[in-house]
């Protein structure tokens, strides 16, 4: 009987089925041909990913100065020829196809329905900017639909809580991915909505593969989304996976860790908005205010002006201040009037009798009928006269008349 080969170390089996890969001609230059899953492009420049068929998968690796040369976008869900060469990873102990071309070769499965799914609710208006609904301002409760025991909500719980842990957070836990996770990621949606108790919804779960997040690339999800009352955060996979609810979403993170911080304002921020609201607030009622003020005194002033006892006040006012322009015009005739009668009182004067008298004339009048005596034909021996002076007046007697003319002799 044969004694027993000595036992090798695991890094020693590694490196011996390494070196008999390497030695096959076969797969030191080969192409093979399938679909991309979990694409991922490393900082580095590197790419990973796998290929597959409907049978079986490889895991693939392309280096960074392979995949400079790429002229196309690879994705996963994409139909490519890879050409490169077979080795063994010793460390894993797993085999891998290091590429060095790639070429496309048409759409897979996956990606065909992504791409026919797409455009029918496109040319429906379900992704149309016009129909995404604003993310509040400010928010007081989220929504989760995600796996309760995932990555994606401890990271979306620990960035709301430390953003601002007044904010009250709900989980509707669901499967996000195998048979049946559709209808749950759309029955937690429609829950939220008919409780009404959150104000924004995070839709979301970690990367993987296009198989993996299909999930969120049916129909039933994509409807519920776009028919939520409520706005929608999709955040699914990482930053270069995209889904069908990304675009029927209100709005698309990158990461669920990033839903997080486009869902809620951070607490010191929200504390500044709001003083910095409630200034201007404040400035606006004064400005109201004293508006307001101002218009009542306007509305006063005007309702004085055409109030009746302002009415009557001001015509009191207008007749005093007439009656006194009045009486200081009558006055002023009164004046001139008074002077023009004191001047023709003097030339009067200089032309009465009285003056005449002054001189040494005298007039006379009849004793008994007090008539003027205008000649001496009027008179008579013994008839009784009166003879009035400047000074003073004398009774008299006619002794004698003469008519001849010459009483100046």
């Amino acid at each position: 009987m044969a004694e027993p080969a000595k036992p090798l170390s695991v890094s020693a089996l590694n490196a011996y089925v390494a070196q008999l890969v390497a030695s096959d001609e076969k797969l030191r230059d080969l192409s093979v041909l399938g679909e991309i899953s979990n694409f991922k492009r490393h900082s580095s420049g590197h790419l990973y990913f796998s290929l597959k068929d409907a049978h079986a998968v490889v895991r693939c690796v392309m280096f960074r100065s392979s995949a400079r040369q790429v002229r196309f976008d690879i994705c996963s869900g994409a139909k490519v020829c890879a050409r490169g060469y077979v080795s063994i990873y010793e460390r894993d102990g797993q085999y891998q196809l290091y590429v060095q071309e790639i070429e496309p070769q048409g759409l897979g499965l996956y990606y065909e329905k992504f791409e026919a799914l797409k455009a029918k609710l496109f040319a429906e208006g379900l992704f149309a900017p016009e129909a995404k609904k604003p993310i509040p301002r400010y928010v007081r409760a989220v929504g989760v639909v995600t796996s309760p025991t995932g990555a994606a909500v401890r990271d979306i719980i620990h960035v709301l809580t430390r953003r601002n842990d007044s904010v009250k957070i709900t989980i509707c836990p669901a499967n996000v991915q195998g048979t049946g996770a559709a209808a749950q990621i759309a029955r937690g949606i429609r829950v939220f909505n008919r409780l009404g108790r959150v104000d924004v919804i995070i839709l979301g779960r970690g990367g993987g593969s296009i198989e993996e997040l299909w999930a969120f690339n049916e129909e039933i999800v994509a409807r519920t989304i776009a028919g939520s009352r409520i706005p929608v955060i999709s955040a699914v996979g990482h930053e270069t996976d995209f889904t069908i609810a990304d675009f029927a979403a209100d709005l698309r993170a990158p990461t669920p860790s990033a839903a997080a911080e486009l869902a809620v304002m951070e607490k010191g921020a929200l504390l500044a908005d709001l003083a910095g609201r409630r200034e201007r607030l404040l400035r606006l009622v004064r400005k109201k205010l004293d508006k307001g003020f101002m218009d009542a005194e306007h509305l006063r002033s005007r309702l004085c002006r055409v109030h009746p006892e302002e009415r009557i006040a001001a015509l009191k006012a207008r007749l005093f201040e007439r009656t006194k322009r009045l009486n200081a015009c009558a006055q002023a005739v009164l004046d001139r009037q008074s002077g023009r009668f004191g001047a023709c009182a003097l030339r009067l004067r200089a032309l009465g009798p009285l003056q005449v008298l002054s001189r040494g004339y005298a007039y006379t009048r009849d004793a008994k009928t007090g008539r003027l005596v205008l000649g001496a034909k009027k008179l008579r021996p013994g008839q009784k006269l009166d003879l009035f002076y400047h000074d003073g007046r004398a009774n008299v007697a006619v002794e004698d008349v003469h008519t001849d003319g010459k009483a100046g002799n």
